[in-house]
């Protein structure tokens, strides 16, 4: 294992009827003001908005509402939040929903502390934030382990560019495997691919070698496989819920990767992706992951013929290590299939609202090639012919 230092995650409150509890422990008297930050407004919907509104207005709190955070959140909706949490005096921002609720909600809480541009900051200067108004989250779609890190990934309209940024760290989060109930199958099925995706990265990192951070992945992507299955047999089931919840906190809670380097290409080539057609986010990863990977098997063959055996349970007995690879991947894209994800650019676009980009537009697909991130690789880095050759081949 490479040598690491360990910060910790937030304070997390875990299951059924939690929020009253840690709102009580966690909300100090010096808090007068709070931001309710939400999506389209389905935490109205399901009664999760008035149990909160109920509790502040018990403690004699005020509250503003910021809502129409969209899948992808933008820069402007950031710069939007924070002009309103500086207008409004905001002592606490409580994000409620899912990734990108809380991921535009942490780059509200920084920015709303300073007077830079963040993006400029970021990007150019390479100055990065120190300041934040406290920050909650409230987990009502599980996925992408947003709560557990500061980081967060937020499109610039101006610039067709989607970037991870860094934000706020939550102070607390309240994980509520109940809340996921009402989400659409597919939105669920999304996110915890995007689970599966996450550790998959974490997983093919280096070192290639064998360590105790690699075994524990492969148990939680065993449990996120099992579970999604589960779910879709029985999508009231709150035990399976609450697995994938966690599921998801543990892949981006830093655990499953100390020890570990990653690099998260698929991710960034996804981000791009995203940033041209507007896609969401785990159908996204769901048509790039197999391509990448059968573009990388020769250079990371032993890991891919383990990931095979040991998380697809894929019989390589006679088979030589590259087949055996081969047949891991196939198993995943096979499993992609089965839980109804779509397994190419054609099929995305069948998924997407009508009037956004094109992902089988061999133009567009070089446009996003040519903005995509290149990481180092873990196994072997790319360039941006090589992304859009994986694009292309995406495509029927």
């Amino acid at each position: 294992m490479e040598t690491f230092q360990y910060m910790g995650m937030p304070k997390v409150y875990f299951g059924q009827g939690i929020l009253k509890t840690a709102l009580d422990a966690e909300i100090p008297e010096t808090v007068h003001t709070v931001m309710i930050a939400y999506g389209g407004g389905s935490i109205k919907r399901t009664g999760i908005f008035d149990s909160i509104v109920d509790y502040l207005s018990s403690r004699n709190m005020k509250y503003v509402e910021f809502s129409g955070i969209m899948p992808n959140p933008t820069y402007a909706k950031v710069q939007e939040g924070a002009k309103l949490a500086v207008d409004a005096q905001v002592d606490l921002i409580l994000a409620v929903g899912g990734g990108s609720v809380i991921d535009c909600c942490k780059v509200i809480a920084v920015q709303a502390k300073t007077d830079k541009d963040l993006w400029q900051s970021e990007f150019v200067d390479h100055i990065y934030p120190t300041n934040h108004i406290p920050l909650a989250a409230v987990t009502t779609v599980s996925g992408t382990g947003s709560e557990m890190n500061n980081g967060a990934v937020i499109t610039n309209e101006s610039t067709l560019q989607k970037n991870g940024m860094l934000g706020a760290m939550a102070d607390f989060v309240v994980l509520d495997p109940s809340y996921t109930l009402t989400v659409p199958m597919m939105q669920a099925v999304s996110g915890a691919f995007d689970t599966l995706s996450h550790c998959m990265e974490t997983y093919f990192g280096k070192p290639a070698e064998i360590n105790v951070s690699d075994e524990m992945n492969e148990s939680v992507m065993r449990n996120v496989i099992r579970n999604i299955r589960a779910m879709i047999k029985d999508p009231k089931d709150v035990k399976v819920r609450s697995e994938l919840m966690w599921d998801a906190s543990m892949a981006e809670n830093g655990i499953l990767k100390i020890g570990k380097i990653t690099d998260f290409q698929n991710h960034m080539l996804e981000h791009q992706l995203g940033a041209y057609t507007d896609c969401n986010h785990g159908q996204g990863l769901a048509v790039i992951h197999p391509t990448v990977y059968r573009h990388l098997l020769k250079d990371n063959t032993a890991r891919f013929a383990r990931f095979a055996k040991e998380v697809f349970g894929v019989d390589t007995e006679g088979k030589s290590e590259e087949q055996a690879a081969s047949d891991g991947i196939d198993a995943l894209q096979a499993f992609i299939r089965e839980i109804g994800l779509p397994c190419t650019l054609t099929e995305l676009k069948n998924n997407m609202r009508h009037g956004t980009g094109d992902p089988t537009d061999p133009e567009l697909l070089r446009k996003i090639a040519d903005s995509t991130i290149i990481t180092k690789g873990c196994a072997r880095q790319m360039d941006a012919d090589e992304i859009y050759t994986i694009l292309t081949e995406c495509i029927a």
